[in-house]
Formats: C-alpha cells, structure tokens, sequence
C-alpha cells in the first residue's frame, strides 16, 4: 500500500444470539463496535425455528449504527465492507427481496430438508448470507461457501450443479437460486436505503466471505492441519484446515473455507454448546447476580472463579451436552451424573466446561486418525475463550498448547480480512491474514490433570450406552 493514508474495513457478523458490526483498521486493529442481541426465536410448533418479523436485518441496523457513531475516522477511508452471517439459515424471499416467510434458524427441521414451494409469492430460496447481501446491495447474489448442507452446490467448482437431478432433489429450480461469487469477491456496494438503515456510507463495496465458522477460522489465522480451531459459540466444534472436498469423513465433514477453493474438516459438535453454559448462568438467576454484583465482577467471572477452586474433574461430576438432541437420536436428553453431596453449583459449572473440552476431544481424535493428522495445538476462539479457566481445561485435556485467538470477534476479523482483500487494501488473504491477525495467550498442559482427563474420557464415551434406554422411555412420556 502506496497511500500513507489510514484504510479501515467495517466487518458485519451476524450471530446465533447477536449481530456485531466492528470497524477495523488495515492492521486488523478494532477501533468501532456495537452490538446488538437476537431476540429469541420463535417457536410455533416442534421442529420449527424462526427468527422473528425481520430480526437479522433490524439487528444489523442497530450494530452497525452504534459502531458507526463510535468511529471518529475519515469515512473516506472506510475500504469497503466485510458481510458474515449464520450458516445453516434458509431464507425465502418474494420477487422484491423481502421475506415471504420468516428466516428458518439452523435447528429448524426444514432447513435439513428439501426446499418445499408452498408460496407463490417465494421467488428465491437462499441462505441468510444472500438476503442480508440483497438487504445491502439490492443484488440477488451471495457467496458460494455458504452452501454446505443440502444445497446443490458442486463441491469442487463452488458452482451451482449442472446435473438437473441434484437440482430436483434439492426442490428449487435453478432460476430461484442466487448468482455466486466468491470469498474476497464484491457482492455489491451499500444502497441508499441500507446506508439509511445502518449508518454505513451508501456507495461502500460489500464483499464476500463464507459461512460463520469458516470467516471465524480465518480471523483466527487458522492455515496449518497440525493445528486445531475450537469454536465457542452455540455451536462447539473442531476445524482444520484441507485442500481437497472428502465427502464422507469418520467423524467429521468438509465445510468451505473463507479462501477460494480452500476447505475447513469440522469434527462433530456440541448443537447447544456456549448456549448451555448461558442456561446454567441464568438458571442460577439472582443468586448468582447478587454474588458477583457484590465482588464487582460479571455472573460469568463469579462463576468462572468458583468453578477454577473445584478439582479437576468435578469431583466425579459428569456431564453429557445433549441439551439438544441430535437428529438421529431424537429421544436424547442431556444429563449431568454422579451427585454425592460434596458437589455445589461451581461443580455444575466446571463439570459442563469439561464436557465441552472432553466432547470436542473425543470428535477431534476421531478427526486427526481419519485424517492421518495428529494435532500439535488448539487455538479456542469464541466468547468462551475469554476465560483463562476455560483455556486451562482444553490444554489439559487435549494435553497440548491451548492458545487464545486475539481477538473475541475472530468471524469480524475474518470478515474484515476477506473485505481488505475484495477492495485491494491488500492483494491477497495470505498477506492480509499476516498483516492483520495475531495470536493470544498460551496455556500449557498440566501433566498430571491431563492423564485424570485422559481416564475421565474413557468413562465420558460411554455414558451415552447406558442413557439412552432411560431416554428412549422417557421420550415416549415426556417428548
């Protein structure tokens, strides 16, 4: 870069519980923020979860106007915008871009399903990535690393399959999909209207990135297969990084990276990973609002405090993540084992971070021999990551380095990398991921901790074999 002038990048992440707009400058520095929650979805029936009325869009709009408020840069030299949004979403939309129904979350059966044309006002079925880019840019287009899952997307083109069967399969024609570009590419420049909506100058080129797990990996400078990403957020997995699409992995599957033609091999997962750790605080309610309010701390860092003075393990605590039961064992229930009187509620806590790190480490290791990878470090992004106790746990399970991402927001970064390169601020994501992303703190393993993980994961496998029956029974009483 010639020009001595500073260049920033606006990155747009919009999350399973919030939207977050961040400004950054060339040097992957943020220098603007704002937040705003997702409302809860709704949900009208079983398997049915929507995002209500037109919350993505509207949440946008209130995070990007307070990010924009706070930047006291030259608008002038905002490069261009970064847009990231949830993966798995499916969208419906009539001939003006407007939604014919509500956006269908992630845990909505349908999305695992054939798009099913009920509306004769529906025009385009899409991801949540091609509305939000229509919202921006008044463009029917969107970024082909947003379609894993059941999507007719040739996986090794990025293109839209030309075998009209795949096509049929799939229950949209082609004329209803969007146009594809791809990572670092320009989807399109801010509209008046979305510029009115959201603060950000109308004119702005918005480029691509890909699916949220995948921008998070590439604002978390992950690029080497010896290393593990383990993303904290709703959804818990381990990624690592590939060149080729394998279609049927052992215990993993191949996602599309934020690099073009590039791919993510993203272990199986925790559905309501982060989300459980949340329903725990606020199940805790006041209780645990007043304590920290009195030490001066958030509920998280109370919680986190007392859960550190716990022994490693619980105290035989043992807790199995299935608040959300899978798709193919619908009568799974979540549990939590082994109560003897000497456990508190910083048992509780603790106990459901192992489970995370163990449940992640069963996965990983399944991953690492499929893939012939044996895993030399783990770098935790996510809101998680922000506890030193939960870097601690994944070190010492996973025996290994345990390194925190640097920043929280790593899918905004990513983000905001994809659009330095789409503008040309720099000539490719190599060089913008050198110039724009750092790695955090390092947790070493402790020796002794990680070989009574090692015997307590033995015994985690298999808990599952001997709950299920009890499940099985109860989901014929209870649902």
């Amino acid at each position: 870069m010639s020009d001595t002038r500073p260049r920033y990048l606006i990155a747009i992440d919009n999350g399973s519980q919030s939207s977050k707009v961040t400004v950054f400058d060339q040097h992957g520095t943020a220098v603007s923020e704002g937040v705003q929650e997702l409302r809860p979805c709704h949900t009208p029936r079983p398997g049915v979860v929507e995002h209500p009325d037109d919350d993505l869009w509207t949440s946008i709009g209130e995070a990007a106007r307070r990010a924009m408020a706070g930047f006291t840069g030259d608008p002038a030299d905002i490069a261009g915008v970064g847009l990231c949004t949830i993966r798995f979403c499916r969208a419906v939309l009539k001939g003006d871009g407007s939604l014919a129904q509500p956006v269908m979350s992630w845990m909505d059966e349908r999305v695992s399903r054939p798009y099913e044309h009920t509306d004769p006002a529906a025009a385009k079925v899409t991801a949540s990535s091609g509305y939000i880019t229509h919202r921006m840019t008044g463009h029917f287009r969107d970024t082909a690393a947003n379609y894993a899952g059941l999507w007719p997307l040739d996986p090794d083109t990025w293109r839209w399959s030309e075998d009209e069967s795949v096509l049929k399969s799939f229950g949209a024609p082609r004329e209803m999909l969007m146009e594809l570009v791809l990572p670092g590419e320009v989807l399109g420049e801010v509209t008046r209207e979305a510029a009115e909506h959201t603060g950000i100058p109308a004119g702005l080129p918005v480029v691509a990135t890909a699916n949220d797990k995948a921008v998070e990996a590439l604002g978390c400078g992950l690029r080497s297969p010896d290393t593990l990403l383990v993303s904290l957020g709703t959804y818990v997995a381990g990624m690592t990084t590939g060149d080729c699409y394998i279609p049927d992995g052992d215990g993993f599957w191949s996602n599309y990276a934020s690099v073009p033609h590039a791919y993510l091999y993203e272990s199986d997962g925790v559905r309501r990973g982060m989300w459980t750790v949340s329903w725990y605080r606020d199940l805790l309610g006041e209780e645990a609002v007043a304590q920290a309010r009195a030490e001066g701390v958030s509920a998280e860092e109370y919680l986190n405090a007392g859960a550190a003075a716990v022994p490693p393990g619980s105290d035989g605590l043992i807790t199995v993540l299935d608040w959300l039961a899978p798709t193919d064992a619908p009568f799974r229930k979540g549990s939590i084992i082994g109560f003897d009187g000497r456990q508190g509620k910083h048992h509780i806590h603790r106990s459901i971070l192992e489970a995370l790190a163990l449940t992640v480490h069963e996965a990983a290791e399944r991953m690492g021999a499929a893939l012939g990878t044996e895993f030399r470090e783990v770098v935790v992004s996510g809101g998680g990551s922000n506890s030193d106790l939960v870097l601690q746990i994944f070190a010492d399970v996973f025996g290994v380095p345990a390194q925190r991402s640097a920043v929280a927001g790593a899918a905004g970064l990513g983000a905001a990398v994809c659009a330095a390169v789409g503008t040309g601020v720099y000539p490719d994501h190599d060089r913008a991921v050198e110039a724009m992303v750092r790695g955090g703190e390092v947790f070493a393993p402790d020796a002794e901790n990680h070989d009574l993980y090692r015997r307590l994961g033995a015994i985690h496998r298999e808990v599952r074999a001997h709950t299920d029956p009890v499940f099985r029974r109860t989901h014929e009483i209870f649902g």
